[in-house]
């Protein structure tokens, strides 16, 4: 639970009363199944959040593909499973590599490293989706230097709009 140690002090220990509530794992791995590509698996929420590849800079193998597996039946017919497929594409697209999305009650699709769609079953389609897996792109400047990249950016932003700010 995020903020653990100071919520324990007031007497809060778990969002959702299960016996041994929730504890953060190792890390993101690479999924190896044999006769695949290596793929990163991400389940739900954790597509919509931008991908920190930190070990890549140290060597470590980069994912040949994305899968995300998510239920998006408790948006119902809202804007929520269109802007939870439309955060999940972002990833492809920021590591340029193929996502496959498998979302029962939501849109499921298959999406090359620019986020085109290659296959998709739209909201509320039963189905099943057959497409050849795109092929990686070339690892991307967000996948090389993660989230360490827009920091740069937002700094010069920040420079310029101060140095701007005193000629005036």
């Amino acid at each position: 639970m995020p903020f653990a140690s100071l919520l324990e002090r007031a007497h809060i220990t778990q969002l959702v009363d299960i016996p041994g509530g929730f504890e953060p794992g190792s890390g993101r791995r690479i999924l190896d199944v044999p006769g695949l590509p290596d793929a990163m698996p991400l389940v739900c929420y954790e597509a919509i959040f931008p991908i920190e590849f930190g070990d890549l800079l140290s060597g470590a193998e980069r994912p040949t593909w994305l899968l995300n597996v998510t239920d998006d039946a408790w948006f119902g017919l809202t804007p929520g499973p269109y802007q939870h497929f439309a955060q999940a594409r972002l990833r492809a697209i920021e590591l340029g590599v193929p996502l496959v999305r498998d979302a029962n009650s939501g849109i499921s699709a298959v999406l090359d490293g620019f986020g085109r769609e290659i296959a998709v079953a739209p909201l509320g389609a039963e189905g099943v989706l057959d497409a050849e897996l795109p092929h990686a792109l070339a690892p991307t400047l967000q996948s090389r230097l993660g989230s360490v990249g827009a920091m740069l950016i937002g700094l010069a932003f920040l420079a310029a709009a101060l140095t701007g700010r005193r000629r005036v």
